[in-house]
């Protein structure tokens, strides 16, 4: 892909989840500011752009991105209110606290904690409002083949698309991905119940906030508020051995009785039980598998780009799977606008191949890191980090609430575009 190149650029993005199409806004938003003619075709192969799961937090630092692209507004008018309280961490037994971590959200850029289904239909209309792509359906990517200057996708409906650049946003299971990777899952040491509830259903309700996590030996049951207040989205983890997780899928979609829930957090306090009992008959059960971490995210010269879970899956455990593939999308764009333009004299817009590189120098430390913290936190909550499994619950609590005080700041905290300008000119000054 020439770098100075008068005619359009062509883009393909794989997979239309909340990556896919963040990153289909970014590339727009920073190609459109630096005049480069583009399109963007974004290929989904579900029959029609929709989230399954239930809640989705947008941290500080991914709601920072969307203020920019000037959508910040509408997220906030999605999101739930945590009342300045990111989590407050419980005893399982009592609802006695822990430690209760605080946040502001009375600022104009805050968390936003969301539907699925919500946020993915704010960036799917911004997208159409703006024209940054065209969005495809029954569109399952199959394999890609090199053509020098351009690649060439193929699907399973027996149909081709050629572009100048393939930017996988497949997913846990990216079947861009593995195309280039031999990668196999690994079962975490837990199975998650999910499901969303009415707010107004609750009765009695003890805590100021909605966003509350009771935490037990082997179990954590998590809560927090959605769309507008309206709904308390559930993910109830628990620790099982791999001869007790063998049938449940790594899904969404995957059931269960909600006998099962309510017999595995049997001895919770009251309004723990309370929010199970209210779950539907048949909540999601979900096996959390990890992955090795990938040292490498680019492929075919740099005509090859993975992005989000596709390149840096994660257990859920901080909450910021969706924020890491904002924040993909954001630098992806910001790279790609500065190679198409020659907007700096950095090495590294030389070619795509050096682009996509510098790409997966600013993203691959930082999303590796909250890899790695989201495993730790995970089994910090459910007090079985190695230093913890021969200490009883009441020897665990403290271990817990320091370890959990200081976790999530550099996360939230990140300037991307420092970091991203640190990273582009150091090499250029080198």
């Amino acid at each position: 892909m020439p770098s100075n190149s008068a005619r359009t650029v062509r883009i393909a993005i794989v997979g239309g989840g909340i990556g896919g199409l963040f990153c289909a806004l970014s590339i727009h938003h920073h190609c459109s500011a630096a005049g480069v003619p583009l399109e963007v075709d974004v290929y989904e192969q579900a029959s029609q752009y929709k989230e399954i799961g239930a809640g989705v937090g947008i941290g500080v630092n991914a709601a920072r991105l969307l203020h920019k692209l000037n959508i910040g507004d509408r997220l906030n008018a999605i999101a739930g209110h945590r009342n300045g309280v990111w989590i407050r961490f419980s005893r399982f037994d009592n609802s006695e606290d822990i430690c209760t971590l605080p946040v502001d959200d009375d600022q104009t850029v805050r968390q936003a904690p969301c539907a699925r289904s919500d946020f993915l239909d704010l960036l799917r209309e911004v997208v159409e409002e703006r024209g940054a792509a065209t969005l495809h359906t029954k569109k399952a990517f199959k394999h890609v083949e090199d053509q020098e200057d351009t690649v060439r996708l193929s699907f399973a409906d027996g149909t081709t698309a050629t572009a100048d650049m393939l930017i996988g946003c497949d997913g846990i299971h990216s079947s861009v991905r593995d195309s280039f990777v031999v990668d196999k899952s690994v079962f975490s040491g837990q199975i998650a119940y999910r499901g969303v509830i009415p707010i107004a259903s609750l009765q009695n309700w003890p805590f100021k906030t909605y966003s509350v996590a009771w935490l037990a030996k082997h179990r954590h049951l998590l809560v927090f508020p959605i769309a507008r207040n309206t709904q308390l989205n559930i993910v109830a983890f628990v620790t099982k051995s791999a001869s007790e997780a063998a049938g449940i899928k790594e899904s969404w979609t995957s059931s269960c009785d909600r006998r099962d829930v309510l017999i595995d957090f049997d001895g919770f306090d009251e309004p723990a039980r309370q929010v199970l009992s209210l779950l539907p008959d048949q909540p999601s059960k979900w096996k959390l598998n990890d992955r090795e971490p990938l040292d490498r995210w680019h492929y075919m010269s740099g005509k090859v780009v993975l992005l989000g879970d596709a390149a840096h899956a994660m257990l859920p455990h901080l909450g910021a799977g969706a924020g890491q593939a904002i924040e993909d999308g954001w630098v992806l764009g910001r790279a790609l606008s500065e190679h198409l333009s020659s907007a700096t004299r950095s090495p590294y817009f030389t070619s795509l191949e050096s682009t996509a590189q510098l790409y997966q120098t600013v993203r691959l430390p930082r999303a590796q890191k909250t890899q790695r913290t989201a495993r730790a936190a995970g089994n910090t909550y459910e007090m079985q980090a190695e230093d913890m499994l021969d200490k009883s619950f009441e020897e665990c609590i403290p271990m817990m609430a320091e370890r959990t005080k200081e976790r999530m700041k550099w996360v939230w905290e990140e300037d991307l575009d420092a970091a991203y300008e640190r990273v582009r000119d150091l090499e250029a000054s080198s």
